[in-house]
């Protein structure tokens, strides 16, 4: 089943690429890398959830958020390829997870992409993964999710 049909079968659809905050673009390839800017918890242009996880944000809300920021970076990455399929792997996830001081859950807030990933694309899905505790993040953002694929001509 191709990756589009898998997330229809999911009751999943992806978002309008989400408009870039600053001066930057969605995603940028480079030989048979495509690199996709951090992703923000947006839907309709609007954060899903503001603050810190540990405080404002359940780590709960904070896995349903980075799975959004996994959904509006596959919408980058769509965009860009024109098909999903032409990816050939999901090669590292980095999340960055606000969090309130002591704060330690980062990794299962960031599985909501990772999770997202390997249940969409199967082995090809499976990455190297980065998951960083930070103060802030832009708009007061919970989450923020970069990819970086590999893809090809299918």
């Amino acid at each position: 089943m191709k990756p589009e049909e898998k997330l229809q079968a999911m009751g999943l659809t992806l978002p309008p690429v989400a408009r870039p905050v600053a001066a930057y673009v969605p995603a940028v390839q480079s030989g048979a890398h495509l690199y996709v800017s951090g992703q923000l918890p947006l839907r309709d242009g609007q954060l899903t959830d503001r603050g810190r996880v540990g405080a404002d944000v359940s780590v709960e809300e904070g896995y349903k958020a980075a799975r959004t920021c996994a959904l509006n970076a596959l919408a980058a990455v769509k965009a860009h390829l024109g098909d999903l399929d032409r990816v050939v792997r999901v090669v590292k996830v980095t999340g960055f997870v606000a969090g309130a001081p002591g704060f330690i859950q980062q990794p299962q807030v960031v599985n909501g992409a990772s999770e997202l990933l390997v249940e969409l694309f199967g082995e090809r899905g499976r990455h190297a993964r980065t998951s960083v505790g930070v103060a802030e993040l832009p708009l007061g953002a919970p989450v923020e999710i970069e990819l970086l694929v590999e893809v090809g001509e299918r």
